[in-house]
């Protein structure tokens, strides 16, 4: 994902990120509150607000606590979550598509329309869509036991 600092800007009284897809396709879409807070935090701690036209999400310079002036890679961003994962002692293995899987099941679960999901998600197919709903991937302890062996 490419998005610059100025992606990240405020409309009316909301903040919006700008995403730049496959195909040169734009799709902008308003942030939740709790997201509005934790770019913000970031933004003012890496002292990144002027820099409009450098990286969003930076890489880090080592250790020291700083980032640069390169963008993270896929490879930065699965070895960070991997980090955090062994951090929080996750069993499950997690990747990058945890977050939109999580996410777009997240929307559904609470009411949500694929056709939104599906835009918010910016697929052009609402099969795709579905491959990250997870809702019926749940199966209960007690669902399990009635299966009479």
């Amino acid at each position: 994902m490419n998005l610059r600092v100025e992606d990240y800007y405020a409309q009316k009284k909301r903040w919006w990120l700008r995403f730049h897809e496959k195909g040169g396709k734009v799709n902008e879409m308003p942030c939740h509150q709790k997201l509005e807070a934790y770019l913000d935090a970031y933004i003012a701690t890496a002292g990144i607000e002027n820099d409009h036209k450098g990286p969003l999400f930076r890489a880090a310079i080592g250790r020291t606590g700083k980032v640069s002036d390169r963008p993270m890679s896929r490879v930065d961003a699965w070895y960070m979550i991997q980090r955090r994962a062994a951090d929080a002692k996750l069993e499950t293995s997690i990747g990058c598509h945890t977050f939109p899987i999580t996410g777009i099941t997240d929307y559904l679960t609470n009411g949500g329309k694929l056709e939104i999901a599906q835009r918010m998600a910016g697929h052009s197919n609402a099969k795709t869509t579905g491959l990250y709903d997870r809702r019926n991937d749940d199966i209960s302890v007690s669902e399990v036991e009635r299966v009479g062996i």
